[in-house]
């Protein structure tokens, strides 16, 4: 009865440290995707706002 005891506890602490680590990578993603939308969308706004052709003269 002992060695049962013994496992779930340590199964339930691996277990517990394996949801943390899923939480912080699902965690991240989101903050990623969120930043890299956020990055698009002002690099959007800014090719908007300067009409500009690539040798560096203004378009006409």
């Amino acid at each position: 009865m002992t060695n049962l005891i013994l496992f779930v506890n340590a199964f339930l602490s691996y277990f517990l440290l394996f949801l943390f680590i899923v939480a912080l990578a699902v965690i991240a993603c989101v903050i990623g995707v969120k930043w890299r939308k956020s990055k698009d969308a002002k690099a959007a706004l800014e090719a908007q706002a300067e009409p500009e052709t690539a040798e560096g003269g203004t378009a006409v």
